[in-house]
């Protein structure tokens, strides 16, 4: 997928800003088993980490290799074997440098020719690359799975070294693939969040795609004007080259993007309950040639999926941040749908990691937002954030008002699945929850991003709209 094993945190801004471990790491689908370990005298005491995902590794060097299999193929994402390093020799080695100090808690190698002969191999961690400590003495290659896992006690290191010992039949050194899994940077940012999304100037009298970079999403708006019996999909193309609806999708008088829905109209599936106006990710940005379904280029996976996945799909973990107004919300309707919006999820192939609402109570002056995971084939688990789900929950002293302006960010790193909510003069409101159990990082699983208006009433009365205007919308991968 990528020339480089570098991963930056690129801001793919998909839609310009305009406003405003200590626990084991998530299994391949190969199962792993322990190699003999020990960690004495480890470098200066690390930061525990919240969840353990696949670290970026920024560069590999090497002492020896053959010379059609250098030191580059362990880290290319390729499990075939012949992508691998090879050497001959006892005492031959490759060296990680994972571009800056992380916590280090386990390291999972792939070796040739593994269910025919044992490999032998030791494991070291420097801060400097000049003092090193042992983390495996004695790691040996298991024979029944392609991963052998190697873990130990959380250790702080920018290097690890492999050194090979050959194998059971000679002194080569085949090396398939190599990972390393702990937390760096990129996971202690997840527990400080990135903040709001300040305005910039918006025009009032230009379509949304005049103030927003839609180049990377689709939209669903409840008509069906190609009568399918299915709600429309404006893919990215037509969307960001003026699409607008006025009864569904258009600019507001202070320029923000404004999302409207009705109970009533064409839904996206047969599966769905509810009519939505709602944008849809779409990392393919018009490249019909890619599948808006499946691990591709189009979509993104979570940093605790197996490395096949990771090499495949257009991203790896994600953060979307918005700055958005409720301007209505439903007041007829069956008590347990009325005032109830989704304004943004993280989809998956069949279930939703998250979805998060608002909801305001005809009888309330102010909103609670809260937010429902959704265990992969399972059941959901509520959060709340601000105020109260309940059908009969009070007036939430420090609620949302109705055209109120707040910014939410939704992160995910690896097993580790975050959410903050800003407003002018409020202190940041965090819920952070492990995915460990939940089944995203199984082979197969896919998610994209969705922001807008998922109407979450179908009972009320035909004209009893919601409304969600945005004024920012930024997305990234690594």
């Amino acid at each position: 997928m990528l020339s480089s094993r570098r991963l930056f945190l690129l801001f793919s801004l998909t839609v310009t800003s305009l406003a405003g471990c200590s626990g084991s790491s998530s299994q391949d689908n190969t199962t792993t088993s322990s190699s003999n370990s020990s960690a004495s005298s480890l470098p200066s005491t690390p930061q525990s980490c919240s969840s353990s995902t696949a670290l970026i590794i920024d560069s590999i060097t090497e002492n020896d290799s053959d010379e059609n299999n250098g030191a580059a193929k362990a880290i290319d994402y390729n499990l075939s074997p012949e992508s691998r390093w090879s050497s001959l020799g006892d005492g031959k080695s490759i060296t990680l440098d994972m571009g800056t100090q992380a916590t280090i808690t386990e390291v999972k190698t792939a070796w040739h020719k593994h269910d025919e002969r044992t490999s032998f191999y030791e494991l070291e961690a420097s801060t400097d690359e000049t003092d090193w400590v042992n983390l495996v003495a004695n790691g040996q290659s298991e024979n029944t799975q392609l991963f052998t896992s190697a873990t130990f006690d959380e250790v702080t290191a920018r290097y690890i070294r492999l050194i090979g010992h050959g194998n059971s039949n000679d002194l080569w050194n085949d090396l398939i693939e190599v990972e390393v899994y702990g937390c760096d940077g990129l996971e202690v940012a997840s527990a400080q969040p990135s903040g709001a999304l300040e305005p910039t100037d918006l025009s009032p009298l230009s379509p949304p795609s005049d103030n927003f970079d839609l180049s990377r999403w689709y939209l669903s708006v409840p008509s069906d004007n190609d009568n399918n019996g299915n709600a429309d999909s404006i893919k990215e193309k037509q969307l960001n080259n003026g699409y607008e609806n006025p009864d569904y999708f258009f600019t507001g008088d202070d320029g923000g993007m404004v999302f409207r829905v009705y109970p009533t109209g064409f839904k996206t599936s047969a599966n769905t309950s509810y009519t939505r106006t709602e944008l849809r990710e779409m990392l393919r940005a018009g490249d019909t040639s890619i599948d808006t379904k499946g691990v591709n280029a189009n979509n993104w996976v979570f940093g605790s999926a197996p490395a096949s996945d990771r090499a495949k799909a257009g991203g790896i973990d994600g953060n979307m941040r918005a700055t958005l107004a409720v301007n209505r919300v439903s007041t007829t309707g069956e008590n347990y749908q009325v005032g109830r919006v989704i304004i943004g999820q993280i989809h998956a192939n069949d279930d939703e990691p998250i979805r998060l609402y608002y909801r305001k109570l005809p009888d309330n002056s102010k909103g609670a937002l809260y937010f429902a995971h959704e265990i992969k084939d399972g059941d959901d688990q509520w959060h709340s954030l601000i105020g109260s789900r309940s059908d009969q929950a009070a007036d939430p002293s420090d609620g949302i008002a109705l055209n109120e302006i707040f910014s939410y960010e939704i992160d995910v790193r690896g097993n580790t699945l975050s959410v903050h909510i800003y407003r002018e003069g409020q202190p940041t409101i965090s819920k952070s929850i492990s995915m460990r159990d939940s089944g995203y990082d199984q082979g197969g699983q896919y998610m994209y991003f969705k922001a807008g208006a998922y109407n979450q009433n179908n009972s009320g009365e035909d004209t009893d709209y919601t409304q969600v205007t945005f004024y920012a919308l930024e997305q990234r991968h690594n």
